[in-house]
């Protein structure tokens, strides 16, 4: 079970850094340093920035499961 969770825990990291990544920089942070900033958003947020922040908060809830889950099992094995 342990396993289990450490593979899961390892998939849901790299996947949350993957979408992290794929957002869109908002400017006045570390993305307007590497080109971020220069472009302007005409019309807000389109229906696949919304999905993908929909996406990022299920995969971070996800994540954060699966810790809890493996501290607890953890701590039950020992």
């Amino acid at each position: 079970m342990e396993i289990g969770f450490s593979i899961a825990l390892i998939i849901f990291s790299l996947l949350l850094l993957l979408l992290v990544l794929m957002h869109k920089g908002k400017g006045g942070g570390l993305s307007d340093m590497f080109g971020g900033g220069m472009q302007s958003s005409v019309g807000g947020s389109s229906v696949a920035e919304r999905n993908l922040d929909r996406i990022t908060v299920v995969v971070g809830l996800l994540w954060f499961a699966c810790i809890v889950a493996l501290g607890i099992v953890m701590k039950v094995n020992n």
